[in-house]
């Protein structure tokens, strides 16, 4: 696997986490959490948000590197 795959394996599991966090965070506040998990919630959807167009801009940068 190079380089490159793993890096964006990795890069869309950290979405996915991300998303996930922000899935949970909802559920709680939603349950009576407090305000906070509400922020929590925001946070997580603009981090999963900030790793997408991370990923994209590092597919573009490296799509000349060969993959074996």
């Amino acid at each position: 696997m190079s380089l490159r795959t793993f890096h964006l394996i990795f890069v869309a599991c950290s979405v996915l986490l991300a998303l996930g966090v922000a899935a949970w965070s909802v559920n709680a506040f939603v349950a009576g959490g407090s305000p906070g998990m509400l922020a929590a919630a925001v946070a997580a959807c603009a981090a999963a948000a900030a790793l997408v167009v991370y990923g994209i801009r590092v597919r573009s940068k490296l799509k000349g590197i060969d993959s074996p």
